[in-house]
């Protein structure tokens, strides 16, 4: 098994990288690992207004032993039963998402590359860069529509959490990567260097 590591700011375009790397490469090959999936699951009887205001960017939200323990599974050759998690309601759901294990599995989020413990796990190791001000954009534009957050909140806790958050936390990965993606979904060139990488991998010549 392959496993590539795919970290990057909030906003960055790591989603569309991913999205963009897998048309045309075989599901049945190559599975992604959204580290969103691993936000640690709410204590009961917590009200919904207090759960929306988790820091989210922070390491501590994620439930890191259970994705420590889903990596070894699917490189050992077990299935896996990947926890599905909701951002309206703060909390995981009840239904999982069964995995397969594949020839290359990408694990793509905002912390893929800080743990030590996974980045060794890792073939490869992808940071995904973008302009802040491009961020700021694709996460009002992502939180609005889909989170149902008014845009004034979003640049406030953008102001108070995602960017001190991605200054301490996220950018300092970027030294471990083994190739950078500037300007996110946007460089069609190196997401067919990626794609071409992986089909190499899994034997799948262009």
């Amino acid at each position: 098994m392959f496993i590539i590591g795919i970290a990057g700011g909030t906003g960055s375009g790591k989603t569309t990288v991913v999205k963009k790397i897998m048309d045309e490469l075989n599901p049945e090959q190559v599975s992604v690992i959204p580290q969103d999936s691993y936000y640690k699951a709410a204590e009961p009887g917590v009200p919904l207004e207090v759960l929306q205001k988790k820091n989210f960017d922070h390491p501590d939200a994620f439930d890191w032993e259970l994705l420590f323990t889903h990596i070894r599974q699917l490189r050992e050759g077990h299935a896996i039963e990947q926890p599905v998690y909701s951002f309206l309601r703060c909390d995981r759901e009840p239904n999982t998402i069964h995995i397969e294990p594949t020839n290359v599995v990408l694990i793509e989020g905002i912390m893929a590359l800080y743990k030590k413990e996974l980045r060794e796990m890792m073939d490869l190791r992808i940071y995904v860069d973008a302009d802040p001000d491009e961020r700021l954009i694709r996460v009002i534009e992502r939180d609005v529509i889909e989170r149902g957050r008014t845009a004034r909140a979003v640049m406030n806790r953008y102001r108070a959490v995602l960017k001190p958050m991605h200054r301490e936390f996220i950018e300092p990965t970027k030294e471990f990567a083994d190739l950078i993606i500037p300007r996110g979904g946007d460089n069609m060139r190196a997401i067919r260097i990626v794609r071409s990488y992986i089909r190499r991998k899994i034997g799948q010549e262009e």
